[in-house]
């Protein structure tokens, strides 16, 4: 069984030649590279990883793609793109950056572009050449809900189950929203964070209710493990055996597809001959 991390951050120093954000310094003091990275998929058996770059070094890619180019076999990319009519022309050559793979967008307080047509020019781009979009905007599902609907060309994937910054239940208060989403076939959802989400220990069978509830949605095809590695509260490991071991009803089949097939045909990274 191929195993596929839908989500984890690679990132550099804060260097004056590539300086973070001022809050970012305090967020991550210090690097996680590639090499870290690599070392750490070998010893929890993760054959391939989605790399995000993260917010705090803000919207670049370079790292994450120069990891993808030195081991295509390992890594690909969801780049990251500031959210302005000037960059729809990047849209017809996104996926020719080897290693990338589509966008991901952080919706944050400040932002309108969900509600208004600010954003159409990236939501028809992203449909018509085929670039899938991971999107985290937790407490703005119906509006997510209403673009699916709108561009049921656009594959969108609900990162982190759209969970809200809380633990157990209040966490999954949106549940119900995530549920009904899935009606839509051009939507798929990352697993991905779960025990940042409990105060339950491990096998957080806290949350086990709820990953069944969201996995008979959307079906093994479109429900994809991941971690979110660097927020962890357990070992990477653990991550993985929650989920091909802790979790019994998900049947060997449901398994290939959670843990790595899914994401990978959803995304368009081609699986090994």
């Amino acid at each position: 069984m191929m195993i596929v991390d839908a989500q984890v951050h690679i990132w550099g120093a804060n260097t004056p030649e590539r300086p973070w954000p001022s809050w970012g310094v305090a967020h991550r003091p210090e690097p996680f590279t590639a090499a870290d990275l690599r070392a750490a998929m070998d010893r929890a058996g993760v054959d391939r990883a989605v790399i995000v770059p993260p917010s705090w070094e803000g919207d670049r890619n370079e790292l994450a793609l120069a990891a993808a180019r030195a081991h295509p076999d390992r890594f690909a990319v969801m780049g990251r793109l500031t959210v302005d009519p000037a960059n729809a022309a990047r849209l017809p050559g996104w996926r020719v950056q080897p290693g990338m793979l589509g966008l991901r967008f952080v919706y944050r307080p400040e932002m309108t572009w969900l509600y208004d047509d600010s954003a159409e020019w990236l939501w028809q781009g992203a449909e018509r050449y085929g670039l899938p979009v991971m999107i985290f905007a937790p407490g703005h599902l119906p509006a997510l809900d209403r673009l699916a609907a709108r561009h049921p060309g656009l594959r969108l994937v609900m990162d982190h189950m759209q969970l809200r910054r809380e633990k157990d239940a209040a966490a999954f208060v949106d549940l119900p929203d995530l549920l009904r989403i899935a009606r839509h076939p051009n939507v798929a959802v990352k697993l991905t964070a779960l025990p940042c989400y409990t105060d339950d220990p491990y096998p957080y069978r806290a949350v086990h209710d709820h990953v069944r509830q969201i996995f008979d949605a959307f079906g093994p095809q479109r429900s994809f493990w991941g971690t979110d590695l660097t927020r962890l509260p357990c070992t990477y490991r653990q991550a993985v055996t929650l989920f091909t071991e802790e979790l019994p009803f998900l049947s060997a089949t449901d398994k290939e597809w959670v843990m790595g097939r899914g994401v990978a045909e959803f995304l368009g990274w081609a699986l090994p001959a």
